[in-house]
């Protein structure tokens, strides 16, 4: 093996001195630079949106909620202590849920207004997280409205501006009419994304009292250790519960967002080996050069003695040492560029003036990105196994050279 890696050296040291050889080695070399460097980058994106969902969007809006099919829940209290008992139940607040309409002048916007125990909210929820400390001790204080800051701006509202909500009450004959009630805007949040213009929160006793949601709470909302086990523990609460109630969980709500970053990942799993095979392509071509230039002092070493073994371990490592080279390089670059990809694309922003992601569409405004060591293993590995796969047809050629004729062409 000293031997094969020895002439190895010798073979790829005679190649650098080819000025065409030396170019489609040199290639092979910065294609998978380029490729490790790309796909890591691009793993540790789908990473970071990973991150940012669990951290940002699931902190928000629910994890599991159950609700009560028409009104209040007979018992919430019950439901809370039941589902606190199970061991990935993190903590599970109250609140009372309803559609409503904003009039402002002409138009109309319909939002989802949710009451709120803010003592209680905080344990299941990071909604105070993006309010302001004034205005939230502001709402807590005076009550109001807590609206978004998204939907604020479009209405043109501020806080201290007062809005009339139209709440659905149901009559004597079963049919809903509209009531009107103003409540003042005594707090604003910015999540970002839809959320902004889609939500509000009130107090549990505004939402009881004035807006006529429910006579009690018609919710119970709950936070989890592991959010991808959220339709599991849902379930499993669910069959405990005494009253029957409508379950509901994160995944059917924002599982899309979920679902779509895990397929830009499959994705660019398949674009790794697409890359790295393109990449490898080169290797081929400079071991079979090096094969139809090196026939005579294949020839030599093959009358010296030198086993069809040791000649094909050299062309191998020969090949492996492109992919070794490309596999650091690309290794070393692509955690670079994965650890500053949000600043980076942040300069791009502001020197081409473009917004790669909208605060008013999605939930997080910068791109994300989190390396891990697991996915620049994985994509060392496949650049190396890819690289090694390409050395197995220039080295058994190389075996195959037939020294006497390869002497005799030589002379």
């Amino acid at each position: 093996m000293q031997l094969a890696w020895l002439i190895a050296r010798r073979f790829r040291k005679g190649t650098a001195k080819q000025g065409f050889l030396s170019f489609i080695s040199a290639s092979s070399t910065i294609g998978i630079a380029l490729g490790c460097a790309v796909l890591i980058a691009a793993l540790s994106m789908m990473n970071g949106f990973n991150q940012v969902l669990q951290e940002r969007l699931l902190a928000v809006v629910p994890q599991v909620e159950y609700s009560a099919v028409e009104g209040a829940l007979d018992d919430w209290q019950k439901i809370a202590k039941i589902a606190r008992e199970h061991p990935q139940v993190i903590a599970a607040a109250p609140g009372i849920n309803s559609t409503v309409m904003v009039q402002t002048q002409s138009t109309f916007h319909g939002i989802q207004v949710r009451g709120i125990s803010a003592e209680q909210e905080q344990k299941v929820s990071d909604i105070s997280n993006y309010v302001s400390n004034e205005d939230w001790q502001r709402w807590q204080q005076k009550g109001g409205l807590l609206l978004g800051a998204g939907l604020a701006e479009k209405l043109d509202l501020a806080v201290g501006d007062s809005v009339s909500l139209l709440t659905p009450e149901k009559s004597e004959r079963g049919f809903r009419s509209p009531e009107r009630v103003r409540l003042e805007v005594t707090g604003l949040f910015k999540f970002g994304g839809q959320i902004d213009y889609q939500n509000a929160y009130v107090s549990l006793e505004t939402a009881k009292n004035e807006l006529s949601f429910a006579s009690d709470v018609s919710s119970v909302r709950l936070r989890l250790k592991d959010v991808f086990s959220a339709p599991a523990v849902a379930r499993e609460i669910g069959n405990q519960l005494p009253e029957l109630v409508y379950l509901d969980d994160w995944t059917r709500s924002h599982g899309h967002l979920y679902r779509d970053i895990e397929l830009v990942r499959w994705v660019v799993y398949l674009v790794l080996i697409l890359v790295m095979a393109v990449a490898c392509f080169n290797i081929v071509s400079t071991l079979i050069m090096t094969v139809a230039k090196k026939r005579s002092q294949i020839a030599m070493l093959k009358t010296l003695g030198m086993k069809d073994s040791s000649l094909l371990q050299s062309f191998v490592f020969q090949g492996l040492m492109n992919g070794l080279y490309g596999v650091a390089i690309g290794c070393f670059c692509g955690i670079l560029l994965a650890q500053f990809l949000p600043d980076i694309m942040l300069t791009l922003e502001s020197w081409f003036h473009f917004e790669l992601l909208s605060n008013d569409i999605y939930f997080v405004g910068e791109v994300p990105s989190e390396w891990v060591w697991g996915d620049v293993i994985l994509v060392a590995s496949v650049a190396l196994v890819m690289s090694l796969l390409a050395t197995i047809y220039p080295a058994w050629r190389a075996v195959k050279v037939e020294p006497a004729k390869a002497l005799h062409e030589s002379t």
